[in-house]
């Protein structure tokens, strides 16, 4: 095991404070990094805060997360020592059902692993996230980042950026498409950017409370 330290909330009503806790050894297909940079995303507080109920304390947040690579598993083959890399909501699932297959992980038929307050089916205990200095993650769930991309605006695009991306891309949306979107929180003015880029047309609409 290795030591890690973050910061973590110890009820539903603390504060976060500062962590010392332990992430899994390296295994074969596992990527270990330093953490830079971790997103603030409005689930982080609902999870701290139990709105969703089921939360395990202490819980460290942290789902938005870029690093650089300090360690790789020996039978690691898309990442080595240094690389930028980032990963979001997933660390883990079974990698082996149809939905897993499809590339869709998160509706694994044997229950995908949240990147924190989730069982850690390898460790046995509960999975924290990036509000720390390092993070242990198979290789599966790593993504790769251009080191041309400045690292604090990544990190919000591994959570409320492919949300958003996701839908536009899967309705094919592109030039002389207009898309209407509700509110402009975190998610919204990235699907902004995105029409955008694509070349769409882009209404924004403010609900009145």
């Amino acid at each position: 095991m290795t030591e890690a330290k973050g910061y973590a909330a110890a009820s539903a009503t603390a504060a976060l404070g500062p962590f010392t806790f332990e992430r899994r050894d390296l295994g074969e297909k596992d990527v270990q990094f330093e953490i830079e940079y971790c997103g603030v995303c409005h689930s982080d507080l609902h999870q701290v805060r139990n709105e969703w109920s089921g939360t395990v304390y202490p819980i460290v947040p942290g789902h938005e997360i870029v690093g650089r690579v300090i360690q790789v598993g020996s039978g690691v083959t898309k990442f080595k020592t240094g690389d930028l890399v980032g990963v979001g909501c997933l660390v883990d699932s079974c990698c082996a059902c149809d939905n897993c297959d499809r590339g869709l992980e998160q509706f694994c038929r044997n229950g995908a692993t949240g990147t924190y307050n989730a069982k850690d089916k390898r460790s046995g205990g509960v999975t924290y996230g990036g509000y720390s200095n390092q993070i242990v993650v198979d290789e599966h769930f790593v993504l790769s980042i251009s080191d041309k991309l400045p690292l604090d605006a990544v990190a919000p695009l591994l959570c409320a950026g492919i949300t958003t991306y996701s839908p536009l891309r899967h309705w094919k949306v592109g030039k002389g498409h207009k898309v209407g979107v509700l509110g402009l929180g975190g998610l919204v003015h990235m699907a902004v950017k995105f029409a955008a880029s694509f070349e769409a047309l882009h209404r924004e609409k403010k609900r009145m409370l």
